[in-house]
């Protein structure tokens, strides 16, 4: 299939793009286009495409599909809060989830939603855990603030802060993802703070490289982290004994970090990521 979409979640897009259809990017000024992507995907103007269908991912990208082309709408956000009604509810179409609690939260009245949890392009199991440290990656610390969880931060120390924005805290900075995938590897265990956000990708990443995750048990994090692959719980004094026992402990570590990469590459692997969407797709464009 042609399939057209924007770049707006660049992790997110990294997986989709891996799936073997043809995939047109707008650019500016439409779009930002591949943005310096590596991606198996070609930048287009939409005066010149002629897709089968089309990705949405901003409700003002629906006026710029060309007329005629079937419209999946793809939803990547928590609602504000539990009653917060979907801008497309009670639309005819599609729409799709990336996670069960975001599709238990919004809603959505009679559109038809599906879930695609998430899909990683897995980056091996890099896992060394020589540094005794904990990581955590989180974009736009200061703006974001409490809702990706910034002031339990120091809580954790020591911590080290990837991620866009982060340099405003002390944190480390943006790194490209094979980078960031080699720097998180080397830390001791995975630190996921967020309270009230969509199911963050690099804490599926970090799950893969192998590492041992703690984590506030807020949104979907409940559902991705198993027993045994690492400490989840709304108590922060208990997450702070299990980093600080993990970090201490790097035998523990291991063995919680490759339980981790075991139900992340059962769970949120890239087939079957690819193969749900193939589904949905299909259904939209036969119609």
């Amino acid at each position: 299939m042609r399939i057209l979409l924007w770049h707006v979640h660049g992790s997110w897009t990294h997986s989709f793009v891996q799936g073997g259809h043809e995939y047109l990017i707008p650019g500016p000024p439409e779009g930002i286009g591949l943005a310096g992507r590596p991606w198996a995907a070609r930048e287009v103007s939409l005066s010149e495409v002629d897709p089968d269908v089309a990705v949405v991912q901003r409700v003002e990208e629906l006026s710029e599909v060309p007329r005629g082309i079937p419209v999946v709408y793809l939803e990547h956000n928590t609602p504000k809060a539990p009653a917060q009604r979907h801008p497309l509810a009670d639309w005819d179409g599609t729409l799709v989830h990336v996670t069960h609690f975001n599709d238990l939260m919004w809603d959505c009245g009679n559109t038809r939603t599906v879930v695609i949890e998430h899909g990683v392009v897995d980056p091996g199991p890099l896992y060394t855990g020589e540094l005794p440290r904990a990581a955590a990656v989180i974009n736009e610390p200061v703006r974001r603030g409490r809702i990706v969880g910034t002031d339990l931060l120091p809580r954790f120390d020591p911590i080290d802060v990837f991620g866009m924005g982060t340099e405003e805290i002390g944190g480390i900075g943006d790194h490209d993802l094979p980078s960031l995938h080699r720097e998180l590897a080397r830390r001791r265990v995975y630190v996921h703070t967020p309270r009230w956000t969509s199911l963050g990708l690099s804490l599926l990443e970090a799950m893969h490289i192998g590492m041992p995750v703690v984590a506030l048990a807020c949104t979907e994090a409940v559902r991705a982290v198993p027993p045994g692959a690492g400490v989840v719980s709304t108590d922060v004094e208990e997450l702070v004994r299990a980093v600080r026992e993990l970090v201490a402990d790097p035998a523990l570590a291991q063995e919680m970090g490759k339980r981790a990469r075991e139900h992340a590459l059962a769970r949120y692997g890239l087939e079957a990521f690819l193969r749900s969407w193939d589904v949905v797709l299909k259904e939209v464009w036969v119609g």
